[in-house]
């Protein structure tokens, strides 16, 4: 630990601890619940998927067993035939997928790459498939509730903000650790780690285990939270949706993932309110972080970090603003055609008109549907214009920021040698 380390986990746990007393609304509290665990849930993922390369289709797995494993521990604690205090519970769920992570870990992680992801994929379906085959364990499809016995939402809360930060911490450790660089050498490099006598099958394995015991946290957090656990945690779609917003929020980063569940509770619970279309205009962003930020939104942060640091932020200014207010009038355009098509889909009953960002649009009327397609075809044209220029001053700005670095290097290479 160096000082700039304590401060950043300082201000973490200053921002769990002060978030419930700043948004105080009920909404804004079971929000702020759902991303404590939703961070341990997308940490643990990128365990996988950042740290050691490994694309998994069944992660939401090893989130659900956890949280079957926790909502029948807490039954049974409430029957008073497990001694055992709630606030312990999310451990049990821990273990849970510790437990079937080491089960069907052994042989998903035989294969890397491609194979990986496809056997992840298969499990992760026929788990699903036998959620509705065993209703003794699963409930059917109305699935397995209890009662928790907590008090009001916030102490449920800070359990969750405890566990949150414990398990953020944990897993930071980990990526420092003689584990964590090996995981890192066999994303990059098997074959080398092979040669020098590693074996990668046990390091996938090892990681997997660990992975799916966070995992089990979270879904573990998840059925405090709710007091009800379905077979829809099992489901592709949720497992789809932690590598979507693991990837949004920055793989190759650790802080990455933390972004990315901010972004999903934020978009299931209050985009999915906002317009029955949400998942299409999750989709164009994804599409446009892919082509254009692939390093997800913790790369971009990074990189103007080192630009801020040699004082060349400010050439770059012009050119953000030029790339924000392009890119918000393609989204508008698109949007107004995405709403109108949804109208005329869903609501064409409720009659022509719509109600978009204050203004009223008509479905039936040529001239609403040539704006919106001249709007977004603009729009797009001038990000193009407005992202080659930005192409331009960044490249300036990187070689100036070389020349700075090498001037610096130069002055500190005498001293250095000095003091040797």
């Amino acid at each position: 630990m160096n000082r700039g380390r304590i401060v950043v986990w300082g201000l973490f746990a200053a921002a769990l601890v002060a978030a419930p007393l700043v948004f105080k609304s009920s909404l804004a509290l079971s929000m702020l619940t759902q991303m404590g665990y939703m961070i341990v849930i997308c940490l643990s993922y990128n365990l996988l998927l950042g740290q050691g390369g490994m694309l998994s289709f069944g992660h939401a797995v090893y989130v659900g067993l956890g949280a079957y494993g926790t909502i029948h521990a807490l039954n049974a604690v409430s029957g008073g035939a497990l001694p055992l205090p709630v606030s312990l519970l999310p451990l049990v769920g821990g273990l849970s997928g510790l437990f079937f992570a080491a089960l069907l870990g052994y042989v998903t992680t035989k294969k890397a790459a491609t194979p990986f992801a496809m056997i992840t994929l298969g499990v992760g379906e026929l788990v699903f498939a036998m959620s509705l085959m065993f209703p003794g364990f699963f409930g059917g499809e109305a699935g397995i509730s209890g009662n928790r016995g907590f008090g009001p939402q916030i102490q449920v809360y800070y359990l969750v903000a405890l566990y949150c930060f414990a398990s953020t911490a944990a897993l930071f450790a980990l990526t420092r650790t003689p584990l964590g660089r090996m995981l890192n050498a066999v994303r990059d490099n098997p074959e080398r780690v092979e040669f020098v006598g590693y074996n990668t099958q046990v390091v996938r394995y090892i990681a997997f285990m660990i992975a799916g015991f966070f995992a089990g946290i979270g879904g573990g957090l998840s059925a405090i939270n709710f007091e009800t656990v379905t077979a829809e945690t099992l489901s592709g779609l949720r497992s789809g949706g932690y590598l979507l917003f693991t990837f949004l929020g920055g793989a190759m980063f650790f802080f990455g993932p933390i972004i990315g569940a901010v972004l999903l509770v934020l978009a299931l619970v209050l985009f999915s309110e906002v317009t029955k279309a949400w998942q299409i205009y999750l989709g164009l962003v994804f599409m446009v972080m892919v082509m254009y930020a692939p390093g997800g939104i913790a790369s971009l942060v990074m990189m103007n970090l080192r630009v801020a640091s040699f004082g060349r932020f400010a050439r770059l200014g012009a050119s953000y603003l030029a790339l924000g207010g392009t890119l918000a009038v393609a989204l508008v355009g698109s949007a107004a055609i995405v709403e109108m098509v949804y109208h005329l889909q869903l609501d064409a009953a409720l009659g022509t008109t719509i109600r978009f960002l204050g203004t009223t649009l008509d479905t039936k009327s040529a001239n609403a549907w040539v704006g919106a397609v001249f709007v977004t075809l603009t729009g797009a044209g001038l990000f193009e214009l407005a992202r080659r220029a930005y192409r331009a001053d960044w490249h300036e700005v990187q070689v100036k920021i070389e020349a700075d670095d090498k001037k610096i290097k130069q002055r500190d290479a005498p001293a250095a040698g000095a003091a040797a």
